[in-house]
């Protein structure tokens, strides 16, 4: 993981008011954890690696837009991945990060205490000063 992705991380999470969240960048088709914060280490190995398509950071590679659930623990959509239910938050969602050529080269993802609808908006202008 990398430090940096790990400290901006977690100015970010005090500036959203969120409480645990993940940086993933795509490597080698993959997207990898480069930075987590209040993340359980179970769950941290289990998202080390996530494919296209798979848990809400993959599936916001893959949608191109946000992926987000009221609530972690409650989530019926099939988007949450049960591991993501042992994170101690509730309200949660995946943002891609997009380069200068429109292709997705990250994911951010963060987690609130309380359940309810993330401001979307805002966290995606945050996610978007993601550091390279």
């Amino acid at each position: 993981m990398s430090d940096r992705h790990t400290d901006w991380l977690r100015a970010q999470l005090s500036e959203a008011g969120a409480v645990a969240g993940t940086v993933h960048v795509i490597e080698q088709g993959v997207l990898r954890l480069t930075g987590a914060v209040n993340i359980p280490p179970p769950v941290r190995a289990v998202v080390s690696t996530i494919p296209e398509g798979k848990g809400m950071a993959g599936l916001a590679w893959r949608r191109r837009r946000p992926v987000e659930t009221c609530d972690l623990e409650t989530d019926t959509t099939g988007d949450v991945r049960p591991g993501a239910k042992a994170v101690d938050a509730h309200a949660a969602v995946a943002l891609p990060v997009f380069d200068d050529d429109d292709a997705v080269w990250a994911v951010v993802g963060f987690a609130f205490a309380e359940s309810g609808q993330p401001d979307v908006a805002r966290l995606r202008t945050l996610a978007e000063a993601l550091p390279r």
